[in-house]
C-alpha cells in the first residue's frame, strides 16, 4: 500500500532523536512552556527569519490570535476585560450571516474551515475571493472589487505549499491601510521572492498538525510576526489573558504548546529543509512522468510552481475531469489519494447564511471538483512515484 502519508516511516527514520527529546522532556518535568517551548519559538523564528514566534495549541489558535493580536474585529466601544471575548464568541452567527456592522475578512473559499473559522471566532466576517486557477491562491486583481468600507484585513491562503501572489496584496493593503495575515499553515519553508513564507504580513500562521511539512505527534501551532505587540498579545491569549502570573487583564485561552511537542518539533526542525529538498525532488518526478501526457489530453492538469516562489509541495494537486474513475482505479492497485479540498467554503452548510450559490466562485468550484492529490512525502521512493504515474496514465488511457 502506497499511503498519500506515512507518519510511521518518518517516526523510525528519527527515533533515537526523537525517543532522547522526549526523554529528556519526561526528566524535567516542565510539561508546558518552558525551554523546549521557547527553544522552538527561536529556532523558527529565525527559519522564517522574523523577531517573534509566539507557540500555540494548534494552527487555528495561531490564526484566530493572530487576528485578534493585529486588531481585527476589535470594535470601538473596546475596553479592557472580558469585551474582546464576548465580541469573539458573540460574532460568528453575524459574520455568517453578513449582519451590519461586522467587521470583514476577504480570503479565498478553497481552504479548510480553520481559516474562516478564525476569521469568525475573533469576531469578524469572512468575505471570498475567488482563487487563481494555476495557483490555487488568492486571486489578487479581484481582491480591489470586494473592499466596502468594513474591510480590515486581507487573509491570503497558502495553499498546497506555494504562497500567494503578495507583492499586489500587499500594496494594497498597504494604499487602503488594512492588515495582512497569512495563512502559512500548509507552507513552511516555502519563499515568495526570496523572501519566507510568514515573514510578508503583519503576522502569519503555521500549523504542525502531524501531515505538515513540519508535523508534531499531534496538534500545534506557531505564529509569526516583526511587532512585538502583535507578539505579546498571542502570548497573552493563550495563556487565560495573562499579563503575569495570576494577573489576567483579560479573558483568554488555554492555548499553550505543550513541552513534549516542542521537543519533537525540534528535533523535526532541524530536517525542514531537507525534507522540502526532496518533496520538491519527487514532485519533479511525477512532472517528468506526466508532462507529456498532461500536454496531450485535457483530461489531465499538473501543478504549477509560479514565477514568485519556491513551493515546497505540502501536496501534490492535478487535476482531474473525472476523478473518481482515477481514484478508484489507484485505489485497487493500493495506492491512497485524496482531495483537498471536496467543497469549497461558500458552499459549506456552515455558511449557508451568505446566500453564496454554484456559480458564486467559479475558480475556486472548479478545483474542489477536479483536483486529486497524489502521495507525497519526503520518505516516498522515485520507483513508487513511477508505479503510481504508470497506474495513472493507464487509468487516463482507457478514459
Amino acid at each position: 500500500m502506497i499511503n498519500q502519508a506515512d507518519l510511521g516511516s518518518q517516526y523510525k527514520a528519527l527515533k533515537a532523536d526523537i525517543d532522547a527529546a522526549v526523554e529528556r522532556v519526561l526528566a524535567s518535568g516542565q510539561y508546558v512552556g518552558g525551554p523546549e517551548v521557547e527553544g522552538l519559538e527561536r529556532e523558527f523564528a529565525a527559519l522564517v527569519g522574523v523577531p517573534h514566534a509566539v507557540a500555540v495549541a494548534s494552527g487555528t489558535d495561531a490564526l484566530r490570535f493572530a487576528l485578534m493580536a493585529a486588531g481585527i474585529g476589535k470594535s470601538d466601544d473596546a475596553g479592557g476585560g472580558s469585551g474582546s471575548v464576548r465580541r469573539e464568541r458573540g460574532a460568528a452567527a453575524g459574520a455568517v450571516a453578513g449582519g451590519d456592522g461586522v467587521p470583514e475578512v476577504i480570503t479565498s473559499p478553497m481552504t479548510f474551515i480553520a481559516t474562516t473559522e478564525a476569521i469568525s471566532q475573533a469576531g469578524g466576517r469572512p468575505v471570498f475571493v475567488d482563487i487563481d486557477r494555476a495557483s490555487f491562491t488568492l486571486d489578487p486583481a479581484k481582491v480591489e472589487k470586494a473592499l466596502t468600507p468594513r474591510t480590515q484585513a486581507i487573509l491570503p491562503v497558502h495553499l498546497y505549499g506555494q504562497t500567494a501572489d503578495m507583492d499586489p496584496i500587499l500594496t494594497l493593503a498597504s494604499h487602503r491601510g488594512l492588515k495582512v495575515i497569512e495563512d502559512a499553515c500548509q507552507a513552511h519553508g516555502a519563499l515568495y521572492k526570496g523572501r519566507e513564507a510568514g515573514s510578508l504580513g503583519d503576522a502569519a500562521a503555521f500549523s504542525f498538525y502531524p501531515t505538515k511539512n513540519l508535523g508534531a505527534c499531534g496538534e500545534g501551532g506557531i505564529a509569526t510576526t516583526f511587532e512585538a505587540e502583535i507578539a505579546r498579545r498571542i502570548r497573552q491569549l493563550r495563556d487565560h489573558g495573562q499579563s503575569e502570573k495570576y494577573r489576567h487583564v483579560e479573558e483568554g485561552y488555554t492555548a499553550r504548546l505543550h513541552a513534549l511537542q516542542a521537543a519533537i518539533l525540534r528535533v523535526k526542525l532541524r530536517h525542514l529543509k531537507a525534507w522540502n529538498e526532496r518533496r520538491r525532488l519527487l514532485a519533479s518526478r511525477y512532472h517528468r512522468n506526466l508532462a507529456d501526457l498532461a500536454g496531450r489530453t485535457p483530461l489531465l492538469s499538473l501543478p504549477q510552481e509560479m514565477s514568485w516562489g519556491s513551493h515546497v509541495y505540502h501536496l501534490y494537486p492535478v487535476r482531474v475531469r473525472d476523478r473518481e474513475p482515477l481514484r478508484r482505479a489507484l485505489r485497487e492497485k493500493g495506492i491512497d489519494t485524496g482531495i483537498h479540498y471536496p467543497i469549497p467554503l461558500h458552499l459549506q452548510p456552515a455558511y449557508a447564511g451568505m446566500r453564496l450559490g454554484q456559480g458564486s466562485f467559479p475558480e475556486a468550484e472548479a478545483a474542489a471538483r477536479e483536483v486529486v492529490t497524489l502521495p507525497l512525502y519526503p520518505e516516498l521512493s522515485e520507483p513508487q512515484i513511477d508505479q503510481i504515474c504508470e497506474v495513472l496514465r493507464a487509468s487516463l488511457a482507457a478514459a
